[in-house]
């Protein structure tokens, strides 16, 4: 008998664990040709696992405030033994993380994968996006170096010109009413604390919905037979894939960590100018970019609080995708979806890379 089967076996006198067994060898899994993009959602996953485990090991030494935050990342990526390294791997699989993140979304978009009965798992996946780029806006501050200080400064701005509301906001994340050392502990609190917690707790939702419903079947399935379709089963198959691509996804990461380490740069100076050319990281870049097209004035509005709110309007939009796609005349309803989310993406591209040049 080898050693899982007994481990197997040792669960079994004690638990009842025949509904998992039979809940992994019953699940199937729809085999096509756009099957691949099913497994970024994984991929995220996997991505934000090494986001928890590499985030605990900085912990242990990271120091917030404005006289210790700077010299605790030094210390870090100077004489903690692979310090360096873990923290490389953190920034690296964060950026990679809201990428994949990204993919999934528009793979579900275009699959068409939010309809009906699935509308609570898009809902849940936007909101996993929310909180992936606002885990990436409050951790970028913490290392206290120059750029990080004055990106934040200049993003908490923006939101400061939200009427009426904006103003509170702004303060409410930085603690007054600039960026200070009391900015810095409360974005500390956000990013290892409130945000993980909230992660967690949608991302168990968010899993929950998609076990229970199973994986969505492609549009075009719709008018074929039982015999027609093609699945796989979830385990071993799809499992073992999943996590080949996962040893992939790691081995990227380990690339990019060793061979363009995250760089830690020059402390922040509160007292000392911007840095010319300043810009935020790239998944806000074509929000940033956007910005700076709007003139100074549109029929008597800022132009940047109308930039925002348009911005604002456009994610609820987003966010509202299940609702009014289920009030589009069924005849135009998946070209007018696919033409949406085209000129989404082609904009998102377009001005990020405006924005990086």
């Amino acid at each position: 008998m080898s050693k899982d089967s007994k481990i197997l076996q040792w669960l079994k006198e004690r638990y009842d664990v025949s509904f998992i067994e039979h809940y992994a060898t019953e699940k199937k899994v729809p085999n096509f040709k756009g099957s691949f993009w099913y497994y970024f959602g994984g991929v995220s996953l996997f991505l934000f696992i090494i986001q928890v485990l590499t985030g605990i090991l900085l912990v242990m030494y990271y120091q917030p405030g404005a006289d210790t935050a700077y010299e605790s990342v030094r210390l870090i990526v100077t004489k903690v033994q692979f310090g360096w390294l873990i923290r490389s791997i953190h920034s690296w699989s964060a950026n990679l993380m809201i990428f994949s993140v990204l993919i999934h979304m528009f793979s579900v978009y275009f699959t068409k994968a939010f309809r009906k009965p699935r509308e609570l798992t898009w809902y849940t996946g936007f909101l996993l996006l929310a909180l992936a780029l606002t885990f990436g806006f409050s951790g970028y501050l913490l290392p206290w170096n120059t750029l990080s200080y004055f990106a934040t400064k200049v993003g908490t701005e923006i939101v400061g010109v939200i009427p009426i509301i904006g103003r509170p906001i702004m303060e409410l994340l930085r603690n007054g009413t600039d960026v200070t050392t009391t900015t810095l502990t409360r974005f500390y609190g956000l990013h290892v604390a409130l945000l993980p917690a909230l992660f967690t707790l949608i991302l168990a939702a968010h899993l929950f919905f998609i076990q229970i419903q199973g994986i969505s079947e492609p549009e075009s399935w719709k008018d074929k037979s039982e015999s027609e379709k093609k699945y796989i089963p979830f385990f071993p198959n799809f499992v073992l894939r999943d996590l080949l691509l996962w040893l992939i996804v790691l081995n990227v990461l380990a690339i990019l960590a060793v061979y363009f380490p995250w760089e830690l740069g020059h402390k922040a100076d509160p007292f000392a100018p911007a840095p010319s050319g300043i810009k935020p990281e790239w998944y806000f870049l074509f929000v940033f970019q956007s910005l700076k097209f709007f003139p100074a004035k549109v029929v008597g509005i800022d132009g940047e609080v109308l930039g925002i709110g348009l911005f604002g309007l456009a994610g609820l939009l987003w966010f509202l995708v299940p609702f009014w796609d289920s009030r589009t005349p069924a005849g135009h309803r998946n070209k007018m979806l696919n033409y949406i989310g085209i000129l989404v993406v082609s904009y998102i591209i377009v001005l990020t890379a405006i924005g990086a040049r």
